[in-house]
């Protein structure tokens, strides 16, 4: 599925678009792109100021700002929202393609207007309920600034509409009696959601085979979107099987993509785009070209180091990835790397780094716990020690037969050379830190002092900044955004309906019960979460399972800081892991990568990850050797 992408027949030989019949189509299509792109780069634009400006008045001149980070908060919906849009109309979302690549061209139009008709009947599912949701949310004020809560939740519906008008348009262009066929048959399958019964009701704990296994993989791997199949999912399972009103999945979407934390996502990503434009991602990898490049996957070693000491500090593994993937890849692309190989790489030490401080989810955990915080921090950096050791040995094993004949060995000189040249742009993961340690900024806020330090270094030392490059990345950082945030909406939402089903209870119980003590529930555990985390985001599946299992390992003597290592370790596995792992789809999309590239490479990742898992599960001092 390639929405938003012109195909050579939407063009004619001098590449302007066609003036005969279906041109006001794409005329269409390109009036509803600028209606989406330019509000989504200007909301970009806007919390990036808003940010800032706090940082400013709040360390500059003591004066904070107790109103930006209400309004930013408001205006990150609208921009995940209006990304959401954005990344429909240049066919930006996530998707599944590899079972129906493998189906031939002679069945692909149907495979797309299958995955069409099914994202236009998941918009048409949320479109109700969304106004709805508005309304509900009308008779609340916003703390700070007093303003109604409608005005921010106006978003969701607003950006469905549009999307609607987007997939119509685009249904539209596969031909006009495919259209017509997909149109009704969305809008039945629709309306029969929207207004059918419980009538699986009986079949109890059964439904969340057939929803959340059955209609799932069947939406996955038919190329739909999987933000949009996690949706559809949502909504067939609580229409079908129980009498909660639906409009409880737009409050859960909003609760999902309305952490401010998440606000770091497009920040990041927005930082790692300036960076390649500035020329800063060229200083530092040809410096660490010089320094590895020699080395058999020298640069693979530089991507887990990276990852490693950069994680945490945004407190989200997207924006981790997102400042990470600029400024290797397109090198290591240049050496010969395979796209797939380094997407599935990127996503394993995604898996590795959930540990390390100061993470969200060690904070969350902690926090619903009440397992000491310090403790978990301190507990956390050598877990992902083993774990990066772990991927080491396999990239050695990968790399071990590459041909380095044509490569030399940089000279002393060289590489002073370029440590001198790539100085400004090494700083900047140090400035980040420098300010998150040191109070300066918040997580959050963090990004935007990369930012502007990197048009300063861009503008001043290395005197590159193409001012019209600008506006296409402040669309893409908006596309690759609402891409990410849609996931995480969704999943939210699905999450929150495996807890009503009570799963969750009967899955604590199951354990409780488990016979062979610590050993078999540890075994369990890990086996557990890495099913929970592809199917669920990291602290959703926390804040359900935490309290309930954390007093269980506790009875029988298990660490609970080991514990939580273990835990956090194996959802991060399940959460990268394709084909329902929400983290991996991430990780291409930051990368810019088919997700269909990566998933043959992966495995021997998600393989050399377990090992470590298992190391950290079974020795007890990789966790809490460093306790007092």
């Amino acid at each position: 599925m390639n929405l938003g992408v012109e195909t050579p027949s939407a063009l004619d030989s001098t590449g302007r678009r066609p003036i005969g019949p279906g041109g006001w189509l794409y005329r269409a299509d390109y009036i509803l792109g600028m209606i989406v792109q330019i509000p989504a780069a200007i909301l970009v634009v806007a919390e990036v100021i808003i940010l800032f400006s706090g940082v400013v008045g709040r360390y500059a001149f003591h004066t904070p700002l107790i109103w930006a980070d209400e309004l930013s908060s408001i205006l990150f919906l609208w921009l995940a929202m209006m990304g959401s849009a954005v990344a429909l109309h240049r066919g930006a979302h996530m998707q599944m393609t590899a079972l129906v690549n493998s189906t031939g061209t002679r069945w692909k139009s149907s495979w797309d207007w299958l995955a069409l008709t099914s994202c236009l009947a998941f918009l048409g599912l949320l479109a109700l309920p969304s106004f709805s949701y508005v309304i509900q949310q009308s008779a609340i004020h916003t703390p700070g600034l007093n303003i109604l809560d409608a005005w921010r939740v106006a978003a969701i519906p607003i950006a469905v509409v549009l999307m609607i008008l987007i997939g119509t348009v685009k249904l539209l262009m596969t031909g006009r009696q495919p259209a017509i066929i997909g149109i009704i048959t969305a809008a039945a399958i629709a309306v029969l959601l929207q207004y059918t019964g419980p009538l699986l009701s009986d079949l109890g704990n059964l439904n969340l085979l057939i929803f959340f296994v059955g209609i799932l993989s069947l939406t996955v791997l038919s190329g739909m979107p999987i933000a949009f199949s996690f949706g559809l999912a949502t909504f067939s399972y609580l229409s079908l099987s129980t009498s909660m009103p639906l409009n409880v999945i737009v409050g859960r979407m909003d609760e999902g993509v309305s952490q401010l934390v998440l606000l770091a996502v497009p920040m990041f990503i927005f930082l790692g785009l300036l960076i390649e434009m500035t020329g800063m991602a060229k200083a530092m990898v040809a410096f660490l070209a010089s320094l590895l490049g020699h080395i058999r996957g020298g640069l693979s070693y530089v991507l887990v180091a990276s990852m490693y000491l950069v994680s945490g500090i945004s407190g989200s593994k997207a924006a981790d990835m997102a400042a990470i993937s600029p400024v290797l890849f397109p090198e290591m692309i240049k050496r010969g790397a395979k796209r797939g190989e380094l997407v599935a790489l990127l996503s394993a030490t995604g898996a590795q780094t959930e540990t390390i401080p100061p993470s969200i989810v060690l904070i969350t955990i902690g926090s619903v716990t009440g397992v000491s915080i310090t403790s978990l921090f301190i507990g956390g950096l050598m877990p992902g020690v083993v774990l990066g050791l772990t991927l080491c040995c396999l990239v050695w094993w990968r790399s071990r037969n590459d041909n380095m004949s044509g490569v030399q060995r940089a000279s002393p000189s060289t590489v002073g050379k370029t440590l001198v040249v790539a100085l400004p742009a090494l700083t900047l993961p140090f400035v980040i830190r420098f300010a998150v340690v040191e109070g300066i900024a918040t997580a959050t806020e963090v990004s935007t002092v990369g930012i502007v330090y990197s048009m300063l270094v861009g503008l001043l030392i290395y005197r590159r900044f193409n001012w019209r490059r600008l506006g296409p990345i402040l669309v893409e950082t908006a596309a690759l955004s609402g891409a990410i945030l849609m996931i995480i909406g969704t999943a939210t939402a699905m999450a929150w309906a495996l807890t009503q089903s009570g799963f969750s209870q009967s899955l604590a119980t199951f354990m409780a019960e488990l016979p062979g003590g610590k050993p078999m529930f540890l075994a369990v555990s890990v086996l557990a979460f890495i099913v929970l985390g592809s199917v669920l985001e990291g602290i959703p599946a926390i804040v359900l399972f935490g309290p309930l299992l954390f007093p269980i390992a506790r009875d029988i003597g298990v660490n609970e800081v080991q514990y939580a290592m273990a835990v956090i370790l194996s959802m991060g596995l399940g959460l990268f892991s394709p084909p329902f792992g929400v983290g991996y789809y991430g990780a291409c999309a930051v990368s810019k990568i088919h997700p269909d590239e990566g998933i043959r490479p992966i495995v021997g990742y998600m393989v050399a990850l377990f090992i470590g898992i298992v190391v950290v599960a079974a020795v007890p001092w990789v966790s809490i050797g460093f306790l007092k």
